[in-house]
């Protein structure tokens, strides 16, 4: 469920990058990462 939601995190920033572009072409787009996970085969994990 995780690499779903990181996918749909990344396509929002692209999407909204992709509109505002003409207004700031110097424009970045910060990191995208797993902050917090819970349940499933592995467990827990809390990256800070």
């Amino acid at each position: 469920v995780e690499m779903e939601a990181l996918t749909a995190a990344t396509v929002a920033g692209l999407t909204i990058y992709d509109m505002c572009k003409a207004i700031d072409r110097g424009m970045t787009i910060g990191p995208v990462r797993l902050q917090h996970k819970s349940g499933g085969k592995s467990g827990t994990f809390d990256a800070g």
